[in-house]
């Protein structure tokens, strides 16, 4: 592996740590509503994109 991406590699730990953290900022309460808002965000971005794409596609095609 290359030693640029190696502070980069997340292990297992690191993954359950990030929870924990997160756990205690938000709390359980709090976590499907970020959820619900970055899914939301996400489905705006590929929309966008594909509107994009579509639009190039449209004038390369005149």
């Amino acid at each position: 592996m290359n030693a640029l991406f190696l502070p980069l590699a997340i292990g297992p730990w690191q993954i359950v740590l990030i929870v924990v953290i997160v756990l205690l900022l938000f709390g359980g309460k709090k976590i499907p509503e970020l959820m619900r808002g970055l899914g939301s965000g996400l489905k705006e971005f590929k929309d966008a994109s594909k509107e994009e794409n579509e639009d190039k596609n449209a004038e390369e095609k005149k």
